[in-house]
């Protein structure tokens, strides 16, 4: 029972991290040590079902709960307390970074790993570029169908690649506040083609992932850690000698050691 609980809270906060703007739920999921088993067990779904079925439930239902609890939450947090989130955001994910490269390395080290981590770290950097340049244009009138089975796609890559915000790209394309207010106000006419296309990408895309796990374990990680860490590119949001930056910075330390001896306790 208590497995099946912390199970749950992992699934919350990827949950979470998956509608929060410049967050992605796949970098919360690697950070939090079970995005491989996830993947692999969502790609083979069907080789061992009840038992894969049985492991993904409470992760399922935590990240389900995450979305529909925060979309509301996060509305408020990212309009009054921006700068202070973002900076516990980072604090949690710079802490977890010796964790993670440990466990990237336990099949060995390659000197050609280096190039696709430098490569998946200049990717976000365009995420980032993409932000800085969001134009939230609203689509006039209701989403189609299609449209909103897009949105679902979107968001399945965004949870499912690591370092990808999938509030980013549909901030970008203009669907972001449909999305989060079809997720806030439970529009199931509107939530079951997002989540068709949600399903449809998550799908596939755990499947390539696993199958990557299992032949080039080494590079897939450190591909993984390179979208990782450059995730906090967007998140970052700067500083500036202010009260409310200053608490931010206190935050992001205490952040940082908080999650780097979870990782160390978990180890243990």
């Amino acid at each position: 029972m208590k497995k099946v609980m912390s199970n749950f809270l992992k699934g919350l906060t990827i949950g979470a991290a998956a509608i929060a703007p410049g967050v992605s739920g796949g970098a919360l999921a690697v950070i939090l040590g079970i995005y491989e088993k996830i993947t692999y067990a969502i790609g083979n779904i069907f080789k061992n079902f009840k038992k894969n079925l049985i492991y993904l439930a409470p992760y399922g239902f935590g990240a389900l709960c995450g979305v529909l609890i925060f979309s509301n939450i996060f509305k408020y947090l990212f309009k009054h307390y921006n700068v202070e989130v973002r900076y516990l955001f980072i604090g949690l994910m710079l802490g977890t970074f010796p964790s993670l490269f440990k466990r990237a390395n336990k099949k060995g080290f390659r000197k050609s790993y280096i190039a696709l981590f430098i490569l998946t770290f200049s990717i976000t950097f365009l995420f980032a570029f993409m932000e800085n340049r969001l134009i939230n244009i609203i689509p006039d009138g209701q989403p189609s169908i299609l449209e909103l089975i897009i949105c679902g796609l979107v968001v399945g890559f965004g949870t499912i690649i690591p370092g990808v915000s999938s509030s980013v790209i549909l901030i970008y394309l203009g669907y972001y506040e449909i999305v989060l207010e079809a997720l806030a106000s439970l529009n199931i006419p509107m939530l079951i083609p997002i989540g068709l296309g949600f399903i449809i990408c998550f799908l596939l895309l755990s499947k390539l992932i696993s199958m990557l796990f299992e032949r080039v374990y080494g590079l897939t990680y450190y591909g993984i850690l390179g979208f990782v860490l450059g995730s906090i590119v967007p998140i970052f949001p700067g500083f500036q000698f202010s009260l409310r930056y200053i608490v931010g910075l206190i935050i992001m330390i205490i952040s940082i050691g908080s999650s780097y001896y979870l990782c160390k306790f978990e180890r243990e």
